[in-house]
């Protein structure tokens, strides 16, 4: 039996059809969090961090980012907790059911000021932008995965063709120094 990674990904990565945008729900039964996203996403990926919301029994997330712009609260806002104020990603949860709504970056000078995060797995629509890619791989054991089982995980992450890395991917890395070589004047 195959590794499970995620449900999203388990059966096989489904190609994203460019998707306009779409509604994110929480667990909730009643006065569910909703969130409206003005468009698909991008960098969307397999997580396996100890920050990143993950379903039950999971152990790597699926996260994916987004303007700010094009992410609006559009029910029961008032039920949204930032889990650690202290955190780069201010991600906000369902008080109710404990899901990750989005995560925000506040840091103007963060790399990655204006996306938020989200979880495409909490719409109904499909279609949105594939997972190309695993980040942090690592720290899963950090969840408490067994740390021999990390060659099987890496093998099956390979099979869905979503390369593992314990840092993200190297067009991400790219921006991340990017943008730090030009806050130093390094490059302009």
């Amino acid at each position: 039996m195959a590794v499970k990674i995620h449900p999203a990904v388990d059966n096989g990565v489904k190609p994203g059809t460019g998707i306009s945008g779409g509604t994110l729900h929480c667990k909730c039964a009643t006065q569910t969090v909703t969130v409206s996203l003005g468009g698909d996403v991008a960098h969307n990926h397999i997580c396996g961090c100890t920050k990143c919301w993950k379903p039950d029994g999971v152990v790597f997330s699926q996260i994916a980012v987004i303007g700010k712009d094009k992410v609006k609260v559009t029910a029961n806002e008032q039920k949204l907790k930032i889990v650690d104020p202290a955190a780069a990603i201010q991600r906000y949860a369902c008080t109710g059911c404990g899901v990750h709504m989005y995560g925000r970056i506040e840091n103007k000078n963060h790399p990655f000021y204006g996306l938020d995060f989200v979880h495409t797995e909490l719409s109904k629509e499909s279609g949105w932008a594939a997972p190309t890619f695993a980040a942090f791989v690592s720290s899963i054991i950090e969840s408490g995965f067994k740390p021999e089982g990390m060659g099987e995980v890496r093998a099956r992450l390979k099979e869905l063709k979503l390369e593992p890395y314990d840092c993200l991917s190297p067009p991400l890395m790219d921006a991340i120094a990017t943008h730090t070589a030009k806050a130093k004047g390094v490059l302009k």
